[in-house]
């Protein structure tokens, strides 16, 4: 049997991490400024990370949800307290894409509403309804077009306004800082003002944090540079720093109720130590606060260079988009074979800067060289 060849794939095959660092088979070492698509919050293998996991793996790796799992409750407790949403309730998953599923199945049944508002260039995943309300054709399947969604543009609330007025909109879901669209950040003003329009149409405000998420914008969600508090906050990515998992966080106005939402292997015994790893390092390393202090450091080094081909640096904290005047693929290409550095990226122009929270200035500083080596 072969792989079902679905990913275009670097011939690399990286073996080893520590920190924003990682190693190939052959020894070549790479500053990871991409941490696996946002995954790796705290840096690769962490000693308080595998020192926690290995103890819980000698303990207990997995049993079902038909029982009392104390890990569970004491995850709620901690990251309720940390991300200042102690008044919400917490569903545990596997992925993003599941966490979103979740919200918007959750928010159609609290208003017996269908349909959904979706920024244009938004991700959400690539599951049944996630993928609905993903603005990608290409991944899109028949069977997922079920018209449920209208994509709209980011920060025209008229726009907005017109479709949440005709009242049938069961919940708007945002990126705060768009990924994939290419690190597109929302403004107060529109965020603000959809807050008040979803508050008035009775429509459940979803905010897609699984990305921009968990300190990755300088504070624990990026809609808190916003001003508001959304209906449901969907995470992943950085929860577990590599281990599969998803929540969802739930304000106190939705009915819990029995067989509504469910899961096999969410919140098990290994996805609840890592992310309450996870919350150790970032409460006792101040990762949030070297997120904000490093990529302010980042973008307004960078922006300041005048470097040749960068037309704009966007984004908050440790999540930044450098777009280009052309394609990125040959830089990008260069950036990972001759400067042994790993990047990501968006559309055809941007570079997409994601590494772990830890990134020290330092490494920073060496990131800023290994770009303008490409550029000039």
């Amino acid at each position: 049997m072969e792989l079902f060849d679905v990913y275009p794939l670097f011939p690399i095959n990286i073996v080893k991490g520590k920190g924003c660092h990682v190693w190939d088979d052959k020894g070549t070492e790479y500053l990871d400024l991409y941490g696996g698509h946002a995954v790796i919050s705290i840096g690769h293998c962490h000693p308080h990370y595998v020192e926690m996991m290995t103890a819980q793996l000698n303990r207990l790796g997995f049993y079902s949800n038909s029982v009392k799992n104390c890990l569970q409750v004491e995850l709620a407790h901690r990251l309720g307290h940390t991300c200042g949403y102690d008044d919400y309730a917490l569903f545990l998953i596997n992925s993003g894409a599941e966490a979103n599923e979740n919200a918007m199945k959750l928010a159609s049944f609290h208003t017996g509403r269908k349909r959904v508002l979706s920024l244009q260039k938004a991700f959400h995943g690539r599951t049944s309804l996630a993928v609905e309300v993903t603005d990608n054709p290409k991944i899109v399947a028949p069977v997922n077009d079920s018209n449920h969604v209208v994509f709209l543009p980011i920060n025209d609330l008229e726009a907005w306004e017109k479709e949440l007025r005709k009242g049938d909109v069961a919940c708007c879901i945002i990126e705060c800082i768009q990924g994939v669209g290419g690190i597109r950040m929302v403004t107060p003003e529109f965020m603000q003002g959809l807050r008040r329009l979803c508050d008035e149409s009775g429509t459940v405000l979803i905010c897609d944090e699984i990305q921009c998420g968990y300190g990755r914008s300088g504070k624990f969600f990026a809609h808190q540079h916003l001003g508001i508090r959304p209906d449901l906050i969907t995470v992943a990515k950085g929860i577990g720093n590599g281990f599969p998992m998803g929540a969802l966080l739930i304000a106190p106005q939705f009915e819990a109720v029995y067989g509504r939402l469910g899961t096999t292997f969410g919140g098990n015994h290994l996805a609840c130590t890592a992310a309450l790893a996870v919350l150790d390092v970032i409460e006792s390393e101040k990762l949030i606060e070297n997120a904000a202090r490093v990529g302010d450091y980042l973008i307004q080094t960078i922006s300041g260079l005048n470097l040749p081909h960068v037309k704009e640096v966007r984004g908050r904290g440790l999540m930044i988009g450098i777009e280009l005047d052309e394609p990125y693929k040959e830089y990008r290409h260069r950036l990972l074979f001759d400067e042994h550095c790993f990047t990501g990226c968006s559309g055809t122009n941007t570079l997409r800067i994601l590494p772990p929270l830890c990134l020290s200035m330092e490494e920073a500083g060496l990131f800023v060289e290994k770009l303008k080596n490409v550029l000039i």
